[in-house]
């Protein structure tokens, strides 16, 4: 009987020591996956910033170009616009001349015998 009840501690102290070994895994394991989901969200910081970084970049650089655009219009507008105040004989007869060509095509178009409609 004796050699029962030291077998029966033998196996509660052995379960006892397997509930040890399994509860320390268990606690090792979440303190590597607390370590991972850290390590995990530092580098999705780290690639967030990266990505406002570049969006920064491209903004800049089109927000660069459309204002080197903007002038560049602006710069040509005034040409034109000055070019008019100086000539306006010469402008008023381009015009004049550039409508008569379109009316003598649409009259060429129109007289075809060919009857096709753009509609």
């Amino acid at each position: 009987m004796a050699d029962e009840e030291q077998g029966a501690s033998n196996a509660s102290k052995a379960a006892r020591e397997g509930k040890e070994a399994l509860e320390k895994q268990v606690a090792q394991l979440k303190r590597e996956v607390t370590r991972l989901n850290r390590k995990l969200a530092a580098q999705a910081e780290e690639m967030a910033e990266d990505i406002a970084e570049d969006a920064s970049g491209w903004y800049e650089t089109a927000a660069e170009r459309a204002s080197r655009a903007t002038r560049a219009l602006r710069s040509q507008a005034q040409s034109v616009s000055s070019a008019v105040r100086d000539n306006p004989g010469t402008v008023s007869s381009a015009m004049l001349l550039g409508g008569v060509v379109g009316l003598l095509i649409g009259m060429v178009l129109g007289q075809s015998g060919d009857r096709r409609r753009w509609y």
